[in-house]
């Protein structure tokens, strides 16, 4: 195809940077950046780091929570959040503890942590779809509402005796210094990439994100979607619950106590927009390495516990406030 003057059109990309400068751009490049420098900072700050034990012990500080992640992140990309989630293992662990005094084995014990999850994420979707409440309003309620019915049961007590088949599922290998945990973690972990990033429900969960009106307006089924992804939330922080309850070998009303503001920070180092309608699973699997070997190195050296809850508090305001302080300084505004 010519112009009028006889000259052929030049090709007009339809990107103004290539895809390889876009990937050395990206968020997930920045992370495994940083999870390399930490990665070295461990090593030379305690001899015992590159152990393949402690390496393997470290994947305990995120498998649980990053289970959890990959269901939150796929909520707040959608616009909305759950904060319940912490609430949710207590409740789940607590009803577990309470069906072992009665003999059930270990078959019972996963589905009925796993069921009263969903029943969970299921109360949480109800309020938030059918009734129109705001979730970040609905999970604070139901966060207090699901730990104190763990506390009511529970009191100063704890439940233990759990079977050795159960214990597996949270202390067991699969091979050498590969944990059951690590594996149900990777398989998720591919599970939900897919989802979000090959299938039609992982794009309608972006345009919802984006704008939900113009979503309802195109055909997506809004409130079905987002009903699903608090069934999902439910659903990891179940399996949690499980793996989380087989590892600790005891039940205690204040298990996975404030591993929300934990879980959300993940979510959001990530590269998940707090505001939704942007985020992926890779972004999500490199914060949950990035947070884990810190939490783990910090433990090796020593490092009180509340050094950590206000370093991972500091992270959560700092990777809030970073894109709005970098469009301040592109605008001059600083």
């Amino acid at each position: 195809m010519s112009l009028a003057d006889g000259t052929r059109p030049r090709h007009v990309p339809d990107h103004l940077t290539s895809r390889g400068q876009r990937v050395i751009r990206s968020w997930e490049t920045l992370l495994v950046g940083v999870a390399v420098l930490i990665f070295l900072a461990n090593t030379w700050a305690s001899p015992y780091f590159l152990d393949p034990w402690n390496l393997s012990d470290a994947t305990f500080n995120f498998t649980e929570k990053a289970m959890i992640g990959f269901a939150m992140a796929l909520l707040i990309i959608s616009g909305e959040i759950d904060l319940s989630v912490a609430g949710i293992i207590a409740l789940a662990s607590t009803a577990m503890g309470y069906a072992l005094q009665f003999g059930v084995g270990t078959p019972g014990l996963v589905l009925i942590g796993i069921s009263v999850g969903v029943a969970c994420g299921a109360f949480n979707g109800v309020l938030v779809t059918r009734l129109g409440l705001p979730s970040i309003v609905v999970t604070i309620g139901t966060m207090s509402l699901f730990r104190g019915i763990a506390y009511i049961v529970l009191g100063d007590q704890a439940y233990n005796g759990y079977p050795s088949s159960f214990a597996f599922l949270g202390q067991g290998y699969v091979f050498w210094v590969i944990t059951f945990e690590l594996v149900v973690f990777l398989v998720l972990a591919v599970i939900y990439g897919i989802v979000l990033h090959a299938t039609n429900f992982g794009r309608q969960i972006y345009v919802i994100g984006n704008n939900p009106t113009a979503a309802l307006f195109s055909g997506v089924r809004v409130q079905r979607i987002k009903m699903i992804l608090f069934l999902l939330t439910g659903l990891m922080s179940g399996i949690a619950a499980v793996c989380l309850t087989a590892r600790l070998g005891s039940t205690r009303p204040s298990i996975a106590y404030a591993w929300e503001l934990e879980i959300v920070t993940m979510v959001v180092l990530g590269g998940v927009s707090i505001l939704g309608g942007a985020g992926s699973i890779l972004g999500v699997v490199l914060a949950a390495l990035v947070m884990g070997m810190v939490t783990f190195g910090l433990g090796l050296l020593n490092v009180p516990g509340i050094v950590m809850s206000i370093f991972i508090g500091g992270l959560l305001i700092g990777v809030i406030a970073l894109p709005r302080l970098i469009t301040l300084i592109q605008k001059g505004h600083i």
